[in-house]
C-alpha cells in the first residue's frame, strides 16, 4: 500500500461515520460539514457500478479518486467499472467543477448515483475522506470484508473551511522525535484536514536541522549534557541528550506531508533562544564565551549580539539553506522571548543603536527597537526570497514588520492590535490552544505537564476571530494553530496523549462555521473516535469518558453543592467515607451538599468497566461556605469562578490553572468575607502557590482586619512575608496570622505581592503573580 493511499485509510478510521441503522441518518462526522442534508435511502457499493472520471482533470486529483477507488474495490471485495459500454443504472462520477474553490467540494448521494465535484486537488481530497467517514470502519483494514454494509447514505453535502489556515505545531528542540513518528503526527493533521504543520526545529534546548554550511550547529548544538527534571530547576538527570534531521530526512518529510495537502512552516527562532547557535558558534554572542546547550527550560539572557554584521551573515546563510529545504511561503522566525540585558550592556549592540539613530520612548527601551530592526532586516531578506516571515506577538513591540503574520499567542490582545494594524494574524492563544497544558483539573492522575489546563471543551469553545473587530480588519484573520511544546513530553506515547482528543476540537474551530458547530453533536461523535485511536495504536486522554464535578459554594446551607455530569446517560455511583465507590454504592440522581470535612469519591460504568475514580477532597474552616467578595479583582485569565474559590473546602495543587487558583498579577488579593452570625476569631492562614519559572512569587505580607460592632473595620494582625531568594524552591506554601480571640460578622483579608520580579531573577524588574486558592479561618 503506498503512503498516500495509507493516509485515506487512517483518515476515515478517525472519522465517525453516519449511522448504518437508520434510514434517515444523523451523519457523524469531525470536522463537520458546513452545509449537509440527509434524506432516506442508501447507495449501496456492489460490483459493476459505473465509474465516471473527472475530464481535464490534474495528476494529482487524478491520484486521489484512483488511490480512493483502489482502496474501496480492495475493502469492499468489489469490481466498480470504467468502461464507457457498462450500463449507467448506478454509478459513481467526478466531475471536475471550476465554479468551487481551492479546498471546496460538493458530495450528492442518492440510491442511484454519488456525484462527487471538486475543483483542484485538494477538493477532491477532502472529498475523499469525507466519503470514507461515512463507509463501515473496516476500510482501514488490509483485508476484504464483504460481510460489512458497504454503502453511503444518502446525503446531500457543499463543503469548504472557514479558515485557510489550519494549523499545528510540534517543537522537536526540546524533545526530539523521529523521521517516522513526525510523520505519524502529520498522519493525524491530515486525518482531521488541517492543513499547515508548524515544525519548531531550533531553541535554546538543542538544534534540529542540519546546515551544511555549520555543521557544528547539529554535532555540538544538537546535543545538550543534561536535562532538568520536571521543574526542579537546579536538577539534572546528567545524561547527554540530542538528535537532528538531515537533510534528506528533512526533504522526504516535507514530501510526506505535501501528499497530504499539508504544508511544512520551519521554525528558526531568533535572535532570542539561540543557546544551542551560541553553544556551537560563540563568536555569535555578544559575551563571546562560555556558552552550552541548555539543560534547563525557560528563557535565558544570552541571545544573538545583532550589532555584528557577521551575525546577519549567519542568519542569511542559515536561511538561505532553509528556503532550500521548505517551499512554504512562510518562514517562522520566532521573535519571542528575546531578554535584551545583554544589548544594554553590549558595546557593539550599543554601537548599531547609535549608528541607527534608535531612541527610546515611553513604551519602549532602544533595545526593544533594536530588535524591530533585525525582525525587519529578515523580512526584507526574506521577501526578496519570495517568502514571507510569521513571528510571535512579541515582534509587535518596537514596531511590526510590514508584511509579517503575527501568531498571537499571549492572548488575543496582540493579534487584535496586529489586526488592527493590517497585518494577518494566526489566532494560538496559550489560555486554549497549547496542548502541553494539562487535559483535565486532574492532575494527580496526568502526566506532568508544563501547567495550565485546556481541556477539550476548552479547546472546542475558542473563537478565533473577536468581537471588537470590524468586518474589514476579521479579514486578516488568516485561521487558527494549536501548539505542542515538549519540554515535558519525553515520549511518543505521551506526545499523541496531549494531542488527543484535543486535535478533533480544534479542527472543527478550524474548519467548521459558528452556526455548524455543536458540543453535544461532537462530544457523542467522540466515542467513535476513540474506538479508532484504540485500533490504531494512538495514545489519547479519557477524561471525556470519565466524571466531571462542578462545586459551588452554598451559601444557605453552609456548604458546597457537587453536581456532577458524565457523557451520555451512564450512572454514577459514588462515597463520602472514604471507600472506594463501585456500583453498589449510592447511585447519583441529584446534586449532593457537603457540609463538612470529607472526601467525595464516584465512578462510572461503561461497558462492563468501572471509570477512573474522581477524587475530591473538602476541608472546612469558619469561612467555609460564607458569602466573599472581591474589593480588588485578579487576573481575568484567573479568575475563574470567582471570589467563591477562597471558600470552598478545596486546596489547589501544582497546576495554577486548574481553576482553585485566583491569581494576581502586581496587584494585592482584596476581599471580604462575610458570616451569618458574630463569630469568634483568631487566625487567618491563606495557601499559596510558588512556579518561579512562571513568574509565580510568594507574597510579601497577610494582613487581616476584623468588623466591629460600628461596622468600621480594625487591624487584627500582619504578617510579614520575608522576600524570596535564589534558594527558594517552588512548591505549595501556608502563611498564617494569628491575633487576639476577635468576635465579627465579617473579615477583610489583604495579601500583598512584591513589587517586581526580584534581581536574582532572569525576568528581574517584571511583574509578578501571587497565586491563592484557600482562606482558612479559625
Amino acid at each position: 500500500m503506498s503512503k498516500f493511499l495509507n493516509v485515506l485509510f487512517f483518515s476515515s478510521m478517525l472519522m465517525t461515520a453516519c449511522s448504518e441503522k437508520t434510514l434517515t441518518p444523523e451523519c457523524n462526522l469531525i470536522p463537520y460539514p458546513n452545509h449537509l442534508a440527509t434524506s432516506q435511502g442508501e447507495f449501496k457499493i456492489t460490483s459493476n457500478v459505473k465509474l465516471n472520471f473527472p475530464e481535464n482533470a490534474d495528476d494529482a486529483s487524478m491520484q486521489v479518486i484512483n488511490n480512493f477507488i483502489r482502496n474501496l474495490q480492495s475493502v469492499a471485495d468489489v469490481k466498480l467499472i470504467s468502461d464507457v459500454a457498462a450500463q449507467k443504472s448506478r454509478e459513481i462520477s467526478f466531475v471536475n467543477n471550476p465554479e468551487l474553490g481551492k479546498e471546496e467540494y460538493k458530495i450528492s448521494i442518492q440510491p442511484d448515483k454519488v456525484l462527487v465535484q471538486a475543483a483542484t486537488a485538494n477538493g477532491f481530497f477532502y472529498a475523499t475522506l469525507t466519503l470514507k467517514q461515512m463507509l463501515p470502519l473496516a476500510v482501514y483494514g488490509s483485508e476484504a470484508k464483504p460481510q460489512e454494509n458497504w454503502s453511503l447514505p444518502c446525503v446531500e453535502i457543499q463543503d469548504k473551511p472557514r479558515f485557510e489556515y489550519r494549523g499545528m505545531h510540534l517543537d522537536v528542540s526540546r524533545h526530539f522525535f523521529s523521521k517516522e513518528e513526525v510523520k505519524r503526527y502529520i498522519d493525524i493533521m491530515a486525518a482531521y484536514k488541517l492543513n499547515k504543520f508548524h515544525w519548531h526545529l531550533t531553541d535554546d534546548q538543542g538544534w534540529r536541522i542540519e546546515i551544511k554550511k555549520y555543521p557544528e550547529l547539529t554535532s555540538i548544538g544538537g546535543i545538550r549534557k543534561k536535562t532538568m527534571i520536571k521543574k526542579d530547576w537546579d536538577n539534572y538527570d546528567h545524561t547527554p541528550y540530542g538528535g537532528f534531521y538531515t537533510q534528506d530526512e528533512i526533504r522526504e518529510i516535507v514530501q510526506y506531508a505535501s501528499d497530504r495537502f499539508i504544508t511544512v512552516i520551519p521554525e528558526i527562532d531568533l535572535p532570542g533562544h539561540m543557546m544551542a547557535a551560541l553553544a556551537s558558534y560563540p563568536s555569535l554572542g555578544c559575551v563571546g564565551k562560555d556558552y552550552e546547550v541548555s539543560g534547563q527550560w525557560g528563557v535565558r539572557d544570552d541571545v544573538l549580539c545583532v550589532g555584528k554584521e557577521s551575525t546577519f551573515d549567519f542568519i542569511e546563510n542559515v536561511l538561505t539553506e532553509v528556503v532550500d529545504l521548505f517551499p512554504s511561503e512562510y518562514i517562522h522566525i520566532g521573535g519571542d522571548e528575546c531578554p535584551k540585558v545583554r544589548w544594554e550592556k553590549c558595546p557593539t549592540c550599543q554601537k548599531k543603536i547609535k549608528e541607527l539613530r534608535i531612541k527610546g520612548d515611553e513604551k519602549h527601551k532602544p533595545e526593544h527597537y533594536l530588535q524591530s530592526y533585525v525582525i525587519s532586516r529578515v523580512e526584507k531578506f526574506l521577501n526578496a526570497k519570495g517568502r514571507r516571515i510569521i513571528g510571535w506577538d512579541e515582534i509587535l513591540e518596537g514596531g511590526l514588520a510590514p508584511n509579517a503574520t503575527v501568531m498571537s499567542w499571549r492572548g488575543m490582545d496582540g493579534g487584535i492590535e496586529a489586526a488592527r494594524q493590517g497585518n494577518d494574524v494566526i489566532m494560538t492563544p496559550s489560555s486554549h490552544l497549547y496542548f502541553d497544558h494539562y487535559q483535565s483539573n486532574d492532575t494527580e492522575n496526568e502526566p506532568f505537564s508544563i501547567g495550565g489546563c485546556s481541556p477539550v471543551e476548552r479547546v472546542y469553545s475558542f473563537e478565533p476571530v473577536a468581537p471588537v473587530l470590524t468586518p474589514e480588519e476579521s479579514k486578516h484573520i488568516l485561521g487558527t494553530q494549536a501548539n505542542l511544546w515538549t519540554e515535558y513530553i519525553p515520549s511518543v506515547d505521551q506526545l499523541h496523549y496531549q494531542l488527543l482528543p484535543r486535535l478533533a476540537a480544534l479542527s472543527e474551530v478550524q474548519w467548521t462555521n459558528p452556526e455548524s458547530k455543536s458540543w453535544e453533536r461532537f462530544i457523542n461523535n467522540l466515542d467513535r473516535e476513540t474506538k479508532m485511536y484504540d485500533m490504531l495504536g494512538y495514545n489519547y486522554a479519557q477524561h471525556i469518558y470519565e466524571i466531571q464535578g462542578e462545586y459551588i459554594v452554598n451559601n444557605k446551607e453552609k456548604g458546597v453543592t457537587a453536581k456532577l455530569v458524565t457523557m451520555g446517560d451512564a450512572p454514577i455511583y459514588y462515597t463520602t467515607d472514604g471507600t472506594t465507590p463501585t456500583e453498589k454504592s449510592q447511585l447519583y440522581t441529584e446534586p449532593i451538599l457537603i457540609n463538612e470535612s470529607c472526601t467525595l469519591q464516584a465512578v462510572t460504568k461503561r461497558n462492563d468497566k468501572l471509570s477512573r475514580v474522581l477524587n475530591k477532597g473538602f476541608k472546612f474552616n469558619k469561612a467555609t461556605g460564607n458569602k466573599v467578595s472581591f474589593n480588588v479583582a485578579p487576573n481575568p485569565k484567573y479568575t475563574y469562578k470567582g471570589a467563591t474559590a477562597l471558600v470552598d473546602g478545596i486546596r489547589g495543587d501544582f497546576n495554577y490553572a486548574n481553576g482553585c487558583w485566583l491569581g494576581y498579577e502586581n496587584i494585592p488579593l482584596d476581599v471580604n468575607i462575610g458570616f451569618y452570625e458574630p463569630t469568634e476569631l483568631s487566625s487567618v492562614k491563606i495557601g499559596s502557590l510558588v512556579q518561579f519559572g512562571e513568574y509565580v512569587f510568594p507574597p510579601t505580607k497577610l494582613t487581616v482586619y476584623g468588623a466591629n460592632e460600628n461596622g468600621t473595620f480594625e487591624q487584627l494582625g500582619e504578617t510579614q512575608i520575608p522576600m524570596t531568594t535564589s534558594e527558594d524552591k517552588d512548591g505549595l506554601y501556608e502563611y498564617t496570622c494569628e491575633f487576639p480571640a476577635f468576635k465579627t460578622k465579617e473579615l477583610r483579608v489583604v495579601v500583598d505581592p512584591v513589587s517586581s520580579i526580584p534581581d536574582w531573577h532572569g525576568a528581574r524588574g517584571e511583574k509578578a503573580f501571587i497565586f491563592v486558592d484557600e482562606i482558612i479561618v479559625d
